[in-house]
């Protein structure tokens, strides 16, 4: 596995560098419309900025807005082109991300992990098979409190350590490297404010994936839907025929729409309608909702039934009783590699070089790399190595960040053979 070079010394760096990072909260917040969404993202932002200084990188820089920018300077030939790496630093308002506190089981045996006693969470092969393609491994997971956050600290922790391992060996030939950063990936804007001039890269890869071996250039296309209903609300014991219950007509929308169009329905290339939060009283209520689908039409038509079926309740309950707010939040980047899939054949091979066969897939989600491939960089995604993201189940085996590491390190040697 060490072919590089990369031995248990760096490996422990890894490990160490994973656990600071997912010790420090940076949930982000998709009610917020600053950025970085949540101050608390402003502290991951600034220690990551402050080791990448110290170890010499060079251009390293932190903006306003929390994006962390860095390269990693030539070896060789200078003319070729410049390859990036990015992650982001946020984690999930999914489920709680404060007050971490990693648990290291070293070689897994391949039976229940008990999370928390106190609570009952138990990780286990019975309900996530995943497990036992680790057995032997090394896993970090969560105390059954939180979520552990390698998604994507996992993918930042490689990116770092990478970086640290070719300043610390400039005898491995390598063209100029840019590194990034960002915050607020886990609610859409990841890379609505990233500056992809000052980046400089021809291309990179977003350390963002899941299990060793995922390979992704196709992702869905993906918006925001947030319904807003408007009540009336009077004294209960007076409110025949005046009251309108905005919980209740909520629930009823809700319930029109395709019960087995939702996220734990579908799979493969099939959307959805993922409800993902609901509140509301007497007098006022909102469903949140996203909207995904591979294929562009159908999107379409899925944005649309959304706004037909808000008409139709507004006709039944009276004219602006619903309202609903779309926000686009990035497309399907597979047609931004037409002609370039050199891109993709360079990481499919940095993969064999490092013992793992690339598993070429589409992403049921997204990345920063969806929307940077809109804005001029195309930008496939590769694993970081967690499984179980945005929940108490939450793992990563380190074996899977190492070979994350191997992927960064063969890519970079690499690029000389771009062009």
């Amino acid at each position: 596995m060490y072919t590089t070079g990369f031995d248990k010394v760096w490996e422990e760096k890894l490990l160490n560098r994973f656990l600071n990072y997912v010790k420090i909260y940076s949930t982000s917040d998709p009610e917020s419309a600053s950025t970085p969404s949540t101050p608390q993202q402003w502290n991951i932002a600034k220690f990551i900025f402050e080791e990448l200084q110290q170890m010499g990188l060079e251009n390293v820089e932190i903006d306003g807005n929390g994006y962390i920018y860095a390269t990693i300077p030539a070896t060789r030939d200078a003319q070729e082109p410049t390859v990036g790496f990015i992650a982001h630093y946020d984690t999930s308002p999914d489920f709680s991300g404060e007050n971490v506190n990693p648990k290291v089981w070293e070689n897994y045996d391949g039976g229940d992990l008990p999370l928390n006693p106190e609570t009952g969470f138990t990780l286990s092969p019975a309900q996530f098979e995943s497990l036992k393609k680790h057995i032997g491994h090394t896993l970090i997971t969560t105390d059954g409190t939180t979520l552990l956050g390698a998604d994507d600290k996992a993918g930042v922790a490689e990116i770092v350590t990478a970086a640290e391992f070719l300043m610390a060996h400039p005898e491995i030939p390598h063209g100029r490297i840019a590194i990034g950063f960002t915050p607020d990936e886990e609610i859409g804007r990841g890379a609505h404010k990233f500056d992809v001039e000052k980046f400089g890269a021809e291309w990179a890869y977003t350390m963002d994936g899941g299990e060793a071996g995922e390979l992704e250039y196709e992702n869905f296309n993906a918006a925001g839907a947030v319904i807003t209903v408007r009540g009336l609300s009077v004294h209960p014991g007076y409110a025949f025929g005046k009251m309108r219950n905005a919980a209740l007509m909520a629930a009823e929308l809700a319930s029109v729409l395709p019960s087995q169009e939702t996220p734990a329905t579908t799979r493969g290339f099939e959307g959805f309608y993922h409800l993902t939060d609901f509140s509301g009283d007497v007098s006022s209520a909102k469903l949140q909702y996203i909207i995904r689908d591979h294929d562009a039409e159908k999107f379409e038509r899925r944005k649309l039934f959304l706004k037909e079926k808000v008409t139709e309740f507004n006709q039944k309950y009276g004219k602006d009783t619903f309202s609903i707010e779309i926000k686009e939040q990035y497309r399907n980047m597979k047609q931004q590699f037409e002609g370039k899939m050199h891109i993709i054949d360079i990481a499919a091979q940095a993969m064999r070089e490092a013992g793992i066969e690339p598993d070429i897939k589409a992403i049921r989600g997204g990345t920063d790399g969806a929307q940077l491939s809109y804005m001029g960089l195309p930008c496939p995604n590769i694993f970081a190595g967690g499984l179980n993201f945005h929940g108490p189940y939450e793992y990563v085996p380190l074996e899977n960040m190492v070979l994350a590491t191997l992927v960064i390190l063969n890519i970079a040697k690499a690029q000389k053979h771009s062009s």
